[in-house]
């Protein structure tokens, strides 16, 4: 099988993604900067480096990364067509005039060899069929000596405070919906052995947390998944696949919000991450 081929069969094994694009969804997404979600990256970044966004959804981290590197370029992509819209007027509200955006798939990447000093994955491999072959197709355009960063949570290891039952099923309930669309939400502690599994040999892998306490993040952090829980595609796949009934969905969708009114609210999100040189 040529290269080409190879590269073709892979993209159908692209997962379907489990949150569409709701309103709600993107609350979250819209939330995410290069500070907050790329911190591992940054100091590795040069003004001229030319940089992959793989999956970019609204934006904000890959108009970031653009403000970093003024002298260097920035390529944005995502499956979904209708968000990249949005990833321009992102872009464009900033100002910025070296960021493009494009439809592609990371199973499949329509770049050459060698072509990005740094190609960067937020929240991506947990979503997609073949992780594994995406990192060796995000290996192949990166240059000799560049760099593959990939960050992504890790569901199981998320953890709360006070004790819901309601919660738990959420959690149970979106660990289920992910895998039956073919993803991986325990993502975070795999990707050094995804990484290795691809061929990566100099990879440092390490994690970091959001956490949201505070009353606005708590009520910030509940409300978009008491809201995510009853109107996003996620919603749908749970209903359709037989995984959720209304009810059991109405149901969760209160205990999101039932734990943002708790004065004592806790929640954290761990992520596992992954910096690898691509060998000189």
């Amino acid at each position: 099988m040529s290269q080409a081929q190879s590269a073709q069969s892979k993209a159908q094994e692209t997962a379907v993604y489990t949150h569409g694009h709701h309103e709600s969804v993107l609350r979250s997404h819209t939330w995410r900067t290069a500070a907050n979600s790329a911190a591992y990256l940054l100091g590795s970044l040069k003004p001229h480096m030319k940089i992959l966004d793989v999956g970019c959804g609204p934006g904000t981290i890959t108009a970031d990364l653009a403000a970093l590197v003024p002298d260097g370029h920035v390529t944005g992509v995502d499956q979904a067509p209708e968000i990249l819209d949005q990833a321009r007027a992102t872009a464009a509200g900033r100002g910025l005039t070296n960021v493009e955006f494009a439809i592609a798939d990371v199973h499949a990447l329509d770049f050459p060899d060698d072509t990005f000093c740094v190609v960067h994955a937020h929240q991506v491999l947990q979503h997609v069929g073949d992780p594994v072959g995406a990192l060796r197709e995000m290996r192949r355009v990166t240059k000799p000596g560049g760099f593959i960063a990939v960050r992504d949570s890790d569901y199981a290891a998320m953890t709360w405070h006070p004790a819901s039952q309601g919660m738990d099923d959420w959690l149970d309930l979106y660990r289920r919906v992910a895998r039956a669309n073919g993803g991986e939400p325990d993502a975070g502690r795999r990707l050094k052995s995804w990484a290795l599994r691809a061929g990566l040999t100099d990879v440092t892998a390490g994690s970091s947390t959001w956490t949201f306490a505070a009353p606005d993040e708590r009520a910030w952090w509940s409300g978009l998944w008491a809201d995510r829980t009853l109107a996003s595609a996620y919603a749908e796949r749970a209903t359709q696949g037989g995984h959720a009934s209304a009810e059991q969905l109405r149901a969760v969708s209160e205990a999101w919000r039932e734990w943002g009114r708790q004065e004592d609210g806790w929640f954290s999100v761990l992520h596992g991450e992954i910096l690898c040189r691509k060998e000189a």
